[in-house]
């Protein structure tokens, strides 16, 4: 275990630096090297082992960002899920999961998982009940995102792990949308968190990366079958990632603040019919968010009036650019029925609420005035 500091910003700038012995430099230096000594060393490094310098101060980093005692990166938020879950579930295992999740997720489990001879189940909603009432005599895992990916559902993590642990079973979450900032599910009782590191770890829209966090013991388990499956990422990217963790709690600090003021003004407008943000007194699972996030974090959802074009007010707007990735210190936005949740059958969105109208809204560090103003004129812009 690293050392446990006092605030979130002196473990994003501390720990897990690389100390330049020689030149003293204040940024950690990279290691290129895809090659290692093997004959007398005490841990044999190769790139697809998780463990070269970099791969290794870095997890330190990720580790103590969520209280836990170990973790692995990967090459993609996706990789992370994928070797998660195939970790502790076999042939003849059963999962259960909850409804409301990245399409990425739903769509690895649908298509992949027959496969393998694993069972699945998606609750009916996102309680406590409706997790317990699926699990089988064979389930081993259950797994949950909150805020979810793009409706912002919240899920009462530490009645989901009660749950899981009254049952024997590993309890996994996406914890993207929180970020480490806004939420710390270990704390909770939760075993696996996971997280796509391109978000709000990464920050700057340049960087493709995943990681997992846990126990020694169930990191070495997720690691048996990533060494194996090659998910690792480049030192390169490991480095940029370090510098730009550095960041993240001031930048996630500024986006929650943005996203406050940003779902104020939409659901208080005539021409917005819906706004999905879990820091609003009026979204359902208000008080359960209140009690288990330090912060609403920088995503919000949001439906305009029937008599309005989505897409033609995406095209309209001026500062707030179309994207398809989020939490970047720009912001972003996108329909994720054609994006994140565009591999989900029409059916399958309408089950889980995701109408064609949807709007998925990251929200940047800019001066929340411009961005009010921006989304402003392109309403105007549609009506006109």
């Amino acid at each position: 275990m690293t050392k446990k500091y006092k605030g979130i910003n002196t473990i994003c700038t501390h720990v897990g630096e690389l100390k330049d012995e020689q030149f003293k430099g204040a940024v950690s230096p990279l290691y290129m090297s895809t090659s290692y000594a093997f004959e007398d060393v005490e841990v044999k490094r190769y790139p697809r082992y998780f463990n070269t310098p970099n791969q290794v101060a870095l997890a330190q980093k990720m580790a103590a960002l969520e209280h836990g005692e170990a973790a692995l990166i990967f090459g993609s938020g996706m990789a992370a899920v994928s070797t998660s879950m195939l970790a502790f579930l076999h042939n003849g295992d059963h999962v259960v999961l909850q409804n409301t999740l990245y399409g990425g997720t739903s769509n690895l489990v649908v298509e992949e998982f027959d496969k393998f001879g694993i069972e699945y189940t998606f609750t009916e909603d996102y309680s406590p009940e409706s997790f317990e009432k699926e699990i089988k005599n064979n389930t081993k895992v259950i797994y949950i995102e909150t805020p979810s990916n793009p409706l912002l559902t919240v899920t009462d993590i530490k009645a989901i792990a009660k749950v899981a642990k009254k049952h024997g079973l590993v309890s996994m979450i996406d914890n993207t949308f929180a970020s480490p900032v806004n939420q710390n599910p270990i704390d909770m009782g939760i075993d696996i968190v996971i997280h796509s590191a391109t978000k709000y770890m990464g920050g700057h829209s340049d960087i493709l990366a995943g990681t997992v966090i846990s126990s020694e013991e169930y990191i070495d388990k997720v690691f048996q079958l990533a060494k194996n499956f090659g998910g690792s990422l480049s030192d390169y990217t490991v480095w940029l990632l370090e510098r730009s963790l550095k960041t993240m709690g001031l930048r996630v600090k500024a986006q929650n603040e943005n996203a406050q003021e940003l779902a104020d003004f939409l659901d208080n407008h005539e021409d917005v019919a819906r706004v999905y943000y879990p820091g609003l007194k009026s979204h359902p699972d208000h008080k359960v968010a209140a009690g288990q996030m330090k912060g609403f974090g920088g995503m919000l959802s949001f439906e305009l009036k029937e008599e309005l074009d989505a897409d033609l007010f995406q095209k309209k707007l001026k500062l707030i650019k179309s994207s398809m990735s989020l939490a970047g210190v720009e912001s972003t936005i996108l329909s994720p029925s054609k994006t994140s949740h565009g591999l989900l059958t029409p059916e399958e969105r309408e089950k889980q609420g995701i109408r064609d109208g949807l709007l998925r809204f990251s929200v940047g560090i800019e001066e929340k005035e411009d961005l009010i103003e921006d989304i402003q004129q392109a309403i105007e812009a549609v009506k006109a």
